[in-house]
C-alpha cells in the first residue's frame, strides 16, 4: 500500500515523524511534511488548504506539543489546548481531503496511574490519570475516541497507535522541557562529579527507540485495520536508577547521583502490553543500550 501513496507526515521534524521519514525515504517513499513556521497545525484554515491543496492517501499524525513532567505540570492549559487543535484540525481536513488512511499517534500516557501491569489496552479509562501530565493525557485520549468515531460515523480505515517512551536522534535535551532519558544524557555529560535526578529512581519505564517506534508504526498502516488503539513499545521496563547507571556508563560518567525525593516520582510503573502487535508481526530490532550510545553520539553531534 504505501509504496504508491502519497505520505503526509504531520509533525516530520519531531523524534517520531523525523523517523518515519528515514524509515519512508528507505522504502524509495519521499513523504510531504511542512515545519510549524511554514504551517502552523493550530490555524484550522491554514490545515485545510494545505491538505486539500495535497489530498495525500496516508497521514501520519506526529505533530503534538509534547514534554517531561515539569513542562506537563506547569504549563497544562498548553498541553491541553494545542494538541485539541491540532488533532481535531488534521482529522477534519484529513476528512475533507479524503485521506483513505491515517494513523494517530498517542502515550502511553492516556493510561490510569495505577493500571494493571503490563497495561492491557483495555485498561483506557478504567481508573484516575497520573496528575502531572492529565491534561496531556486527556487530550490524546480525545485523539483515540475521534479516530473511532470517524470510522464509525465515516467507515474510514483509520487507526490509533500507543507508544511508550521514545528516544533516539533529533530528541528534545533541553533540561526544562525534555523527557528522562534526553535530560539524563545531557546531565551526566555535563556534570563535573555530581548529578541531582527527581525523585527515588524506584518508578519502572519502557524505552523504545524512535526508529524501532517508525518500523512499527508503518507495520501498522500495512497490516491493521481496526477500531482498538495498539500498544507500541518493547514489553520490557527498568527503574529509573538503573537507567541512570546505564546513561552514566555510555556518557562516561563516574561522579555521585543523588535522588531529590522531595520531587515526584509519577506514575509508579509503565509498562505496555505489546501482544496484539506483536500478534501483528512485528518485533523491535534496537537494543536500549546500543540506542542510548548512538543517541548520545547524535547529542555530541548536534547538541
Amino acid at each position: 500500500m504505501l509504496s504508491d501513496s502519497l505520505v503526509y507526515v504531520a509533525g516530520h521534524r519531531g523524534l517520531v515523524g523525523a523517523a518515519v521519514c528515514r524509515a519512508l525515504s528507505a522504502r524509495g517513499i519521499e513523504p510531504v511534511g511542512w515545519t510549524s513556521s511554514e504551517l502552523d497545525l493550530r490555524d484550522r484554515d491554514r490545515t485545510f488548504e494545505a491538505l486539500l491543496q495535497i489530498k495525500p492517501d496516508v497521514m501520519v499524525m506526529a505533530a503534538a506539543r509534547v514534554g517531561g513532567i515539569l513542562a506537563n505540570d506547569s504549563r497544562p492549559v498548553d498541553f491541553l489546548n494545542d494538541n485539541l487543535r491540532i488533532q481535531t484540525n488534521l482529522l477534519e481536513a484529513a476528512h475533507a481531503a479524503g485521506v483513505e488512511k491515517v494513523l494517530f499517534l498517542g502515550s502511553s500516557c492516556i493510561y490510569p496511574k495505577l493500571a494493571p501491569q503490563p497495561i492491557p489496552e483495555s485498561a483506557l479509562l478504567t481508573g484516575p490519570l497520573e496528575e502531572t501530565n492529565r491534561a496531556y493525557a486527556i487530550a490524546k485520549i480525545a485523539g483515540i475516541e475521534a479516530v473511532r468515531s470517524y470510522r464509525k460515523q465515516y467507515g474510514h480505515r483509520w487507526i490509533s497507535a500507543m507508544p511508550t517512551n521514545l528516544y533516539g536522534p533529533g530528541d528534545n535535551f533541553d533540561p526544562v522541557s525534555s523527557h528522562v532519558l534526553p535530560a539524563m544524557i545531557r546531565k551526566f555529560h555535563e556534570a563535573d562529579d555530581r548529578v541531582t535526578l527527581w525523585g527515588t529512581g524506584a518508578p519502572r519505564r519502557e524505552f523504545l527507540h524512535a526508529d524501532d517506534a517508525a518500523a512499527a508504526i508503518l507495520h501498522l498502516l500495512e497490516h491493521y485495520d481496526g477500531d482498538q488503539h495498539v500498544n507500541v513499545g518493547c514489553g520490557q521496563d527498568i527503574s529509573i536508577a538503573e537507567l541512570a547507571g546505564l546513561v552514566a556508563d555510555v556518557t562516561g560518567f563516574e561522579g555521585d547521583i543523588i535522588w531529590d525525593t522531595s520531587k515526584p516520582d509519577g506514575t509508579p510503573r509503565k509498562l505496555l502490553d505489546v501482544s496484539l502487535l506483536s500478534e501483528l508481526g512485528w518485533q523491535p530490532q534496537i537494543d536500549l543500550r546500543d540506542g542510548i550510545a548512538s543517541t548520545f553520539r547524535w547529542f555530541l553531534n548536534h547538541g
